[in-house]
């Protein structure tokens, strides 16, 4: 169960009872990765990140207080001040190109603490030759459990009485070269990029109280053969419809 605390961090995002966030989705709806929207309750502070280089890393962090949720992103020039900084002749041309790309940030950031990502992971056109293009992201950060679990062992989501998970996002594969890595040679560990997303896991949990599930190929397939993989759950713990009617 969640600390009933409100603190707010480096990032500017704030932690609180997992209560005050909304899912704007049906009960019926499982993969809330990209199949419904992860929305922060009226009054939540925001983060605001304008990357004003094309190729340059855009990042969205709540690494200190929870799990990503993007509420609004777009491409392109519409607003000559976003990246104004003396350039006058490279904005010149303001709106040719105002693409939203919200659904894409969502997919690829939604639930997790870091997410960085640049232009040409969102399959954008390189348009508007001689203007300024920015990428530009709002998104609050929710309070939420984050699970890791070595491949061959079981992942045990628990809430507290009266509670049921709420999966936001879960991956199997391997990210980086420092998790779950005891005991294994550097073949093992050497592919950071095959780290997928998979609704299994919402699918098995959620509107349960605990849930045991085995990180392993048997139950997400082998997104990348020969490596040592683990599992990545983010979810959050909230009372069922049914107790609160």
């Amino acid at each position: 169960m969640f600390a009933s605390c409100v603190s707010v961090v480096a990032v500017g995002c704030v932690l609180g009872h997992a209560g005050l966030y909304l899912h704007s989705c049906s009960s019926s709806i499982f993969f809330r990765l990209s199949s419904c929207f992860m929305t922060a309750a009226p009054g939540m502070p925001s983060e605001r990140v304008t990357t004003c280089v094309d190729g340059v890393v855009h990042r969205l962090s709540c690494e200190l207080s929870g799990v990503i949720s993007v509420q609004t992103s777009r491409y392109g020039a519409e607003d000559s001040a976003a990246c104004n900084d003396g350039r006058k002749a490279e904005i010149s041309n303001a709106t040719c190109s105002d693409v939203a790309v919200v659904d894409i940030v969502k997919k690829k950031c939604n639930g997790k603490r870091v997410c960085e990502l640049s232009s040409s992971d969102l399959g954008v056109s390189g348009g508007c030759r001689g203007t300024t293009k920015y990428l530009h992201t709002t998104y609050t950060c929710l309070s939420a459990f984050h699970h890791v679990t070595c491949e061959h062992s079981l992942a045990h989501l628990q809430c507290g009485e009266e509670q049921v998970i709420l999966v936001y996002r879960a991956e199997y594969g391997r990210r980086d070269h420092t998790t779950c890595i005891h005991g294994r040679p550097d073949s093992q560990i050497q592919n950071i990029n095959c780290l997928n997303p998979t609704s299994k896991v919402a699918e098995r949990c959620d509107g349960k109280n605990s849930c045991l599930i085995k990180a392993g190929n048997s139950e997400f397939g082998d997104p990348c053969y020969g490596t040592y993989k683990y599992l990545e759950v983010a979810y959050t713990c909230s009372y069922s419809q049914d107790q609160s009617t």
